[in-house]
């Protein structure tokens, strides 16, 4: 994506909204992510991020997308990198999230809006808001089943 003014706001709101799931998806060991990359079994990278994100959205929300890369040299430690799509209401979001042993990050590569506004910050607006929408919210009151 040719970046803008407006695109390092969005990859913080995107890198807010899917950090837990990148802490998820760091739990699994890197060489297990490599293998997977390296040998195309991208039905199992799909169902360990669907896995990973059904923890926090709704279903749906966060898919493993295209494929993605790693690096691996001798000395350093491994990266993986996962193209992700992002399907909230209005919007469509196709990232690259790098996990580090230390970190994760994210890159926009394109954003799609279904009905995008003439104004940047309303699309920016509108992506934060469907992203909060398609998280799962903890209730901090007393369940009705625990009665």
């Amino acid at each position: 994506m040719r970046k803008c003014t407006y695109s390092a706001q969005r990859e913080r709101i995107v890198a807010e909204a899917i950090g837990p799931v990148a802490s998820e998806l760091r739990l699994l060991d890197a060489a297990d992510l490599v293998s997977l990359l390296r040998f195309e079994c991208y039905g199992n990278l799909a169902d360990l991020v669907s896995s990973a994100a059904e923890l926090y959205f709704l279903p749906g929300t966060v898919v493993f997308g295209a494929g993605g890369d790693y690096k691996l040299d001798w000395g350093g430690e491994p990266e993986v990198i996962l193209d992700l799509e992002l399907r909230p209401r209005g919007c469509t979001v196709y990232a690259r999230l790098q996990l580090g042993s230390e970190q994760a990050g994210v890159e926009i590569t394109h954003v799609a809006f279904e009905n995008p506004s003439h104004d940047p910050e309303d699309n920016t607006t509108l992506l934060a808001e469907s992203l909060k929408d398609a998280q799962f919210r903890r209730s901090s009151s007393p369940s009705a089943l625990s009665h």
